[in-house]
């Protein structure tokens, strides 16, 4: 029994030939977690996760259920497609859960909205599809995330506020199962919503940028980004606090070569932690073990 972490898109809002957008898949149960009783959760839908889905031979109706961190268009640029996806290739009816923080609802509202002609040229073209894409949302803010009856059960879900203001609010993400555990932070600055969530972890999923880089880019958008994101150094610091045994990079900005290589990412949180660092492109898996 395995829990275990894919970076399905590493890249950001820029965009990369090689990154999809943000996205992590978080997979637990037998085999590795790829056997057919397995539960897959989706962290985030940025650009590309399908395709990034199939390289990993599973698809939109696999997925146990979504999880957004935030409503920052990178991470929900393709929810659309998931949506549809699932749709229009399960048989029966076959809800998609989408879990995020206050405000997701609005969002998959306007996204089926826009949608609805789509949806018409389907439902008008295929006697078999007699249903509208299911889709619950559940809005959450803090502490356990309960899933309808028949979604996943084996992995028990917890989430917590972190700080990526003025994106508000924004929430991590903790799955537990058969005694192994991973953060999945999102977008943030370190923050005590950040720590408890992180608390006696085996691992935390963290998305990064080179602020010493982008401390130095002339452009008033970039110079933003620096309130509101961790370094490399502030990620491997929330997880040394929380005594995580894993640490694994994502969200690469600016991606590389352009922001050094992968040791280099690496050797910045080294020295604020001591545990293990993974850093890697798209479609890195990482098992998590108990300790």
């Amino acid at each position: 029994m395995t829990l275990a972490v894919t970076l399905l898109g590493t890249g950001s809002p820029m965009p990369s030939p090689d990154r999809a957008g943000p996205a992590t898949l978080i997979s637990a149960g037998p085999d590795s977690g790829t056997g057919p009783d397995a539960e897959h959760y989706l962290v985030d839908a940025g650009r590309g996760v399908l395709m990034r889905l199939a390289a990993c031979m599973l698809g939109a109706p696999n997925l146990t259920a979504v999880f957004i961190t935030h409503l920052h268009s990178d991470h929900i640029t393709d929810l659309n497609d998931v949506i549809t996806t699932r749709w229009v290739m399960t048989f029966e009816e076959t809800p998609l859960t989408i879990v995020g923080p206050i405000g997701t609802q609005q969002v998959v509202d306007h996204i089926l909205a826009s949608l609805d002609p789509d949806i018409e040229y389907r439902l008008a073209h295929h006697p078999d599809l007699d249903h509208r894409p299911p889709v619950r949302v559940i809005e959450v803010t803090e502490g356990v995330v309960e899933l309808p009856d028949g979604q996943g059960g084996a992995v028990t879900i917890t989430c917590g506020q972190t700080d990526h203001k003025p994106v508000e609010p924004s929430v991590g993400f903790r799955f537990d199962f058969e005694g192994a555990s991973v953060v999945t932070a999102g977008d943030t600055v370190p923050c005590d919503g950040l720590d408890a969530l992180c608390g006696g972890a085996d691992a935390l999923v963290h998305t990064v940028i080179r602020k010493d880089i982008i401390a130095n880019v002339p452009m008033q958008r970039m110079q933003d980004t620096l309130d509101y994101h961790s370094s490399p150094e502030e990620a491997a610091q929330t997880a040394a606090k929380a005594d995580v045994a894993t640490l694994i990079l994502t969200h690469y900005v600016p991606p590389m070569p352009v922001s050094g290589t992968a040791d280099d990412w690496r050797s910045l949180s080294a020295a604020h932690f001591d545990g293990t660092i993974e850093v890697g492109d798209d479609l890195h898996r990482v098992e998590i073990h108990p300790r």
